[in-house]
């Protein structure tokens, strides 16, 4: 704990101490050791979708706690390779994504359809895969928001997948066929019995008025992850929440006031809350993303992205360029530190 308040320094007490008085945590699912039991065995998932579930959660260091660790790379494609490894050319050897995730102790590693092929027999055995089945490849000009299939579901599963990731671009032109795409992807992802993760992210240039940005903002992104549990996603992956009331801002959807006065706060924990119960009510993990590299700053960022995740009733972190952009010794160091506000037993649901 002492590393964890040092990076907190004055924050401490506004993160750790803070009380939760709108959702209360009774009202949630909580992430805990027997997670496959209590929440999943009475779905529809198959009994190979339960065990490769179990699978990821019983791996690593936070191994049956009910919390994941992942360490995700598609950024080559997303935001080209270049540009991603430049401040580590060792991540351009797919081995060393798949090393580092393994050192990193992490639940599994989520990368594309060619890192994970390229050393497949030599690691599907050793670390839980995901897939990342789509991708917004960044060649096409000018810029446009559409994830497409770079792969198919058999071939993951060929490859030995436990499970696919998959995004949808909410808010974009082109979001309906996304969604179409990928719950028909999650139905035969389940059907083979692998596990369906969404990145649940929002993309329209309307989406910034008057210099606030509401791509991140809580009442948005937390209807894009209802959306997404919709298509039976198992896990929701989503940025953590930087504002609220992005639906008054832009002027679009339907509201309630109690949202915004009942619901949430100000408090990054209430915020992220809200996401977690626009989960239905945490029955589907929420994971946060880890953000990009600023450098210095990236390991107190870490804690403070992980605290708010757990105490909020989230699942977890999914966390990328902070352990890579770095050399392999610090990234190890940056994933278990993350690792470590979920193994504290006295950080706790607020």
């Amino acid at each position: 704990m002492s590393r964890i308040t040092d990076l907190l320094g004055t924050e401490t007490g506004y993160y750790l101490d803070h009380k939760c008085k709108t959702i209360d945590k009774s009202l949630l699912h909580l992430p805990e050791k027997n997670v496959i039991d209590n929440v999943w065995k009475d779905s529809d998932r198959s009994i190979p979708t339960l065990r490769s579930l179990q699978t990821i959660f019983g791996h690593g260091r936070l191994a049956n706690t009910g919390y994941v660790s992942i360490l995700p790379v598609d950024q080559g494609i997303e935001h080209t390779a270049g540009a991603s490894f430049a401040p580590n050319p060792l991540y351009f050897d797919p081995e060393n994504i798949v090393k580092l995730a393994i050192e990193g102790e992490c639940n599994c590693v989520a990368t594309t359809f060619g890192v994970l092929g390229s050393v497949a027999r030599k690691y599907a055995h050793k670390i839980p895969f995901m897939v990342k089945i789509n991708h917004n490849e960044l060649l096409t000009y000018p810029t446009s928001y559409q994830q497409v299939m770079f792969g198919t579901i058999r071939e993951a599963w060929n490859l030995g997948a436990v499970a696919v990731g998959a995004t949808v671009y909410f808010g974009s032109e082109d979001s309906r066929r996304q969604l179409v795409e990928v719950a028909e992807a999650f139905e035969y992802a389940h059907e083979l019995g692998m596990a369906t993760v969404l990145w649940c992210y929002l993309r329209n240039s309307a989406f910034k008025k008057d210099g606030t940005d509401y791509h991140s903002s809580a009442d948005v992104t937390a209807q894009a992850n209802h959306i997404g549990v919709t298509i039976k996603a198992d896990i929701v992956k989503q940025k953590l929440p930087t504002n609220n009331g992005g639906f008054k801002a832009i002027g679009f959807g339907k509201t309630d006031e109690r949202m915004y006065s009942k619901l949430t706060t100000e408090h990054p924990i209430d915020l992220c809350r809200y996401q977690v119960a626009n989960g239905y009510m945490g029955r589907v993990g929420l994971i946060n993303s880890g953000g990009e590299s600023h450098g210095q700053s990236d390991f107190h960022d870490a804690v403070v992205t992980a605290v708010v995740n757990k105490r909020a009733g989230g699942i977890g972190l999914i966390s990328g360029r902070k352990a890579f952009q770095k050399p392999m010794k610090e990234g190890v160091d940056l994933l278990h530190l993350i690792q470590d506000v979920y193994l504290d037993e006295s950080i706790t649901i607020a």
